[in-house]
């Protein structure tokens, strides 16, 4: 085999252990879940190794989908961690063999505490899986790797129960993009999420005129404006919209008689309009779907208050 042939190997062994996890999605899959969604805790994540790397993966998920929730090194519990857990919360253990001794060790611990435990393993006849609550079986055929001895396949199918759980409990929870957005305040996503028109429109020297301008005057006016286009207004309404590209198709159009038309003569009448609170999110949207480039912000009235063009939305 090439190099190139080894790689999509590793690839198809891990997606194929993927499907094989289809089945395991059992009644103890959706008990887990509600016991999470009823936590009036904290959900805490455990596991050593490879599996403490999935394990803080999952916990990270968790906590920007709105379940409380971090990882804790079983190691660190003997050294003073242990004092962040109540009864109120939730303990997901992970370990592929289901009898790791540092976990094993720590699990006394949380059941003398009366914690609920929701083991993660591939072997479901485990002390792990003998003493959870509820236990996911995420065991695989074979790993990835060629000597089935480095954990590649079972952390990807670990880590893909963890997503399962938290896109559960997502949708248990009504979790909305503005609430992806509150937990993540400092990203690009967040950003987008959370501004409004109101944050980015434009809203000074904007190129506004009566619809019977002709058109020759509307263009040095939508030019001066550099937004693109222009607003036709009948007492403070609108009631039109021109564009560069209506201009230059109405050039095309009537060629020397051009300068003889107004902008009522190929102004959009029902241009798109949203208002101060709309998300730059939903603009986008708007423009997509429509082929625009630029939505005018509107009071109650339909009174022009802005313009947010596709520029103002790359954030």
């Amino acid at each position: 085999m090439t190099t190139r042939e080894y790689g999509i190997q590793a690839i198809k062994d891990e997606a194929e252990a993927l499907l094989d996890l289809i089945p395991k999605i059992d009644r103890n899959f959706e008990l887990a879940v509600n016991l999470m969604l009823n936590c009036k805790g904290k959900v805490i994540v455990t596991g050593v190794g490879k599996s403490g790397h999935i394990g803080a993966k999952i916990a990270a998920t968790l906590a920007s989908t709105g379940t409380p929730s971090f990882f804790i090194n079983p190691l660190d519990v003997f050294h003073g961690d242990l004092g962040v857990m109540t009864h109120e919360d939730v303990v997901i253990a992970i370990s592929n063999s289901g009898q790791t001794d540092e976990l094993l060790r720590f699990i006394p611990m949380v059941l003398h505490m009366e914690i609920p435990i929701i083991g993660m393993s591939g072997n479901p006849s485990s002390l792990l899986a003998k003493y959870s609550t509820y236990h996911l079986y995420v065991g695989v055929k074979k790993e990835a790797c060629p000597l089935n001895l480095a954990p590649t396949s079972s952390t990807t199918a670990t880590l893909a129960m963890g997503d399962a759980l938290a896109i559960a409990l997502m949708q248990k929870r009504d979790f909305r993009p503005q609430d992806f957005a509150h937990f993540h305040p400092g990203g690009e996503l967040g950003k987008r999420l959370l501004t409004t028109a109101q944050d980015v429109m434009r809203s000074d020297n904007l190129p506004i005129f009566p619809p019977e301008t002709h058109l020759g005057e509307a263009i040095m006016m939508v030019s001066e404006g550099k937004l693109g286009l222009g607003v036709a207004e009948v007492d403070g309404r609108i009631v039109g919209l021109i564009t560069d590209g209506d201009i230059r198709r109405a050039i095309e159009r009537w060629k020397a008689e051009f300068f003889d038309h107004t902008v009522s003569d190929i102004m959009t009448r029902s241009p798109k309009t949203v208002t101060l609170q709309t998300k730059i999110t939903e603009i986008q949207h708007i423009m997509q779907t429509y082929k625009i480039h630029s939505v005018l912000v509107v009071n109650d009235k339909q009174q022009l208050l802005g313009v947010v063009d596709h520029y103002s939305c790359m954030i």
